[in-house]
């Protein structure tokens, strides 16, 4: 891997976005929810930025598949866990949402260690998912600045699709998994007799 992909357009917006976190949580934990979702709506809209800029500029590297799923689920779960802990969003989706990456993760380890497999798009459901919990985030904290009815029936909704979609695309890792093992079998030469 090149240190020079470290240094794209797309791979600093990524990490930047990585940066804006602890801001986030520091806003929060002081209650200026206003500042906070401020911050995560910047932090979202480089998220669309740097991947718009990697196709129009030509700059997807290696370097940027790794880096924008593991600033998506740094920048989300903090902020399910951090929101859960000021009891703003019920434990049950958070625990669910870790639940979840930790094991994507560790599966991901195990299948790369075993077979080598990896560069696993994410599904149409996956981004469903990260949809979600976007949305829900950003109405948790809108609910926090304005207390409506419509802003508390879309911060519902979208925790629902979040459950929802949480369990949905997990099963549906759990499916590609299995394909891409059983490609992985096949596609390996046909163990030799010793006894021949």
């Amino acid at each position: 891997m090149k240190l020079s992909q470290i240094f794209t357009a797309p791979n600093q917006l990524t990490l930047l976005r990585m940066v804006f976190v602890p801001f986030i949580v520091i806003h929060l934990v002081d209650g200026h929810y206003l500042l906070a979702l401020v911050v995560f709506v910047m932090a979202g809209f480089s998220d669309g930025l740097d991947g718009l800029l990697a196709r129009k500029l030509h700059q997807q590297t290696l370097l940027g598949q790794y880096l924008d799923p593991i600033a998506d689920k740094l920048l989300l779960s903090t902020m399910f866990l951090v929101l859960s802990i000021l009891h703003k969003i019920p434990w049950k989706f958070t625990v669910l949402v870790f639940s979840r990456d930790i094991s994507i993760l560790a599966a991901s380890t195990v299948l790369f260690a075993i077979a080598g497999l990896r560069n696993f798009s994410p599904s149409i459901f996956g981004k469903a998912n990260t949809f979600s919990q976007i949305s829900a985030v950003f109405f948790v904290l809108l609910l926090e600045i304005h207390k409506s009815r419509w802003v508390w029936i879309a911060r519902t909704e979208f925790l629902r699709a979040t459950f929802i979609f949480t369990i949905v695309s997990a099963l549906h890792y759990v499916i590609l998994v299995q394909h891409r093992l059983r490609d992985h079998t096949h596609s390996l030469p046909p163990a030799r007799n010793p006894a021949a």
